[in-house]
């Protein structure tokens, strides 16, 4: 079997024993590779100092707590990895307690740092901060000085593996956007989660028609402004043939759950669906501050085709005619010319040889034509 810890150690028994020692050795390496990324993202050392702020105790590791309470199913689909804390004491005897989640990539901790962001019960004076595929909890943040602010975020960017979050995390307008609405799933389990919470569970029937499985991305947000609102949730995928087979999927699933004053619109590889709006127009107004747009890419050079100016085009053909005429004069000259000094140095040598020449008559008067009468 294969142990996971600070080592990894391959126990073989008798008969795994009989095994070709190269067979064993690729065993081994294999589970290094594999192994050696998990081990590498949950060990996240905290610094024993942020700008002014000074670690007060040893990290603590969570995971086993957790491990007891059980990983929820939204975290699992997260890819999930680890979690520790660590409590971090100012000059002035302030404190501010830390909690760093560890993802296996930037899209699941985004995903984790949305639903965390969102809970009823955070902290309003806590704040998180994501990067790369790190979650830091941060108690107290508003009462940090921006220093120290600026050490903690380029200690979790140096931490992380430097991958941005998802683009679709930007696609969503801000204005009229609810405080902390915002959700991202990047399965079904977060997406039926993000509309629960969101008071959206009319819509669960959209979850199997969202294509999770042709690897969607979904975002979430709900808007107000006065009297109107609404749900934004914003569908991204691979390719616009993918978004256009599902689009016709989430329209047959609108229907069959009866959401006649939702609608749905693509653009590109992404698709927007407007979820119970107080009114079409506010829809509509809603969907066009989406902050996405779509541009075609050509790998080869090209180049933009103008008209030139006719005067120049008139130039141009003048200076060619002349051109033209200059080459045909010289050559003329210079055929011509060769053809007389010829004559003169070689009469009758080169050209006009009369006992090369024949002459064909008719016969309509008996004087025979002399050659050289032609000349």
């Amino acid at each position: 079997m294969i142990h996971l810890g600070t080592s990894v150690s391959l126990v073989v028994s008798n008969k795994v024993g009989l095994m070709r020692p190269r067979f064993a050795i690729l065993v081994v390496t294999a589970a290094f590779f594999l192994i050696t990324p998990l081990l590498r993202a949950a060990d996240v050392p905290w610094p024993p100092q942020l700008g002014s702020l000074k670690a007060k105790f040893d990290a603590e590791d969570l995971h086993s707590k957790r491990a007891l309470t059980g990983v929820t199913k939204q975290e699992q689909e997260a890819g999930f990895v680890a979690l520790s804390s660590q409590t971090y004491e100012g000059g002035n005897g302030a404190g501010s307690q830390m909690i760093l989640y560890t993802y296996r990539d930037s899209s699941g901790a985004y995903q984790g740092y949305t639903f965390l962001r969102g809970q009823p019960a955070a902290n309003p004076a806590a704040d998180m901060i994501v990067r790369g595929n790190l979650v830091l909890w941060v108690s107290g943040y508003a009462a940090i000085s921006p220093e120290d602010r600026k050490s903690i975020g380029t200690w979790l960017e140096s931490a992380s593996d430097h991958v941005a979050s998802p683009p679709v995390a930007d696609y969503l307008p801000t204005k009229g956007m609810e405080g902390r609405t915002q959700r991202y799933s990047l399965g079904p389990i977060a997406f039926r989660q993000a509309l629960m919470e969101l008071g959206r569970s009319d819509a669960a029937s959209l979850t199997d028609a969202a294509g999770f499985s042709s690897h969607a991305e979904a975002m979430f947000g709900a808007y107000k402004n006065g009297k109107d609102s609404a749900t934004l949730l914003l569908l991204e995928y691979p390719t616009p043939q993918l978004a256009e087979l599902h689009l016709r999927h989430l329209q047959r699933a609108l229907a069959d759950a009866k959401l006649t004053t939702s609608s749905i619109e693509r653009k590109g590889s992404l698709l927007s669906i407007v979820l119970a709006p107080t009114s079409p127009e506010y829809a509509d107004k809603l969907r066009g501050s989406v902050n996405y747009e779509t541009q075609v890419t050509w790998n080869e050079p090209s180049s933009t085709a103008t008209d030139p100016p006719i005067t120049s085009t008139l130039v141009k053909i003048i200076i060619a005619t002349f051109v033209f005429m200059g080459v045909t004069l010289v050559l003329g000259i210079a055929f011509g010319g060769v053809r007389v000094i010829t004559k003169r140095l070689f009469p009758g040598k080169v050209f006009d040889r009369k006992e090369q020449i024949e002459v064909l008559q008719l016969g309509l008067s008996g004087k025979p034509i002399d050659p050289t009468d032609l000349y």
